[in-house]
């Protein structure tokens, strides 16, 4: 129960910049598929 209680806390610390990390991760997975398919695309 102390990993999830320090996992809720951290998550409710974080809040506001949550969404932007999170934003930033998909962009990271678009960027490796688009990456992988380029020479397919070719």
């Amino acid at each position: 129960m102390a990993t999830l209680n320090m996992i809720l806390s951290v998550a409710t610390r974080s809040h506001s910049t949550l969404v932007q990390d999170a934003a930033g991760a998909a962009a990271l997975v678009v960027m490796l598929v688009v990456g992988l398919h380029l020479p397919s695309f070719i």
